[in-house]
């Protein structure tokens, strides 16, 4: 493949992206949309970070491992306790961190 082969496949990748990204902004600002519909669009960010960090936490290796054994899955446990408890992001963070280097450092 040819350097101006991969860089028109870049623009074109860029382009078609942000194009559809913004439709999406443009629609949104036009269209009047149901309260339900925006009551529903308030959890997606909560719900794609949790698609995203459960694998993390749950599998070892490319294997499911939700034993006491794993050390990523009883941090991020922790670490949802304290957001739940405090709803403050930077101790999540802090309490989820220093769980995980512990666990590291006694090998559970």
């Amino acid at each position: 493949m040819s350097a101006l082969s991969i860089w028109t496949l870049f623009i074109a990748i860029g382009l078609g992206t942000f194009l559809l990204r913004f439709s999406f902004i443009y629609l949104f600002g036009r269209l009047k949309m149901p309260d339900w519909l925006w009551r529903a669009l308030n959890y997606v960010p909560a719900s794609v970070l949790a698609a995203l960090v459960f694998p993390a936490l749950t599998y070892r290796g490319g294997v499911l491992d939700i034993s006491l054994q794993n050390a990523r899955l009883l941090a991020g446990l922790g670490g949802a306790l304290v957001a739940w408890r405090t709803k403050n992001v930077h101790l999540t963070i802090l309490v989820g961190m220093v769980l995980f280097w512990l666990l590291q450092l006694f090998h559970i």
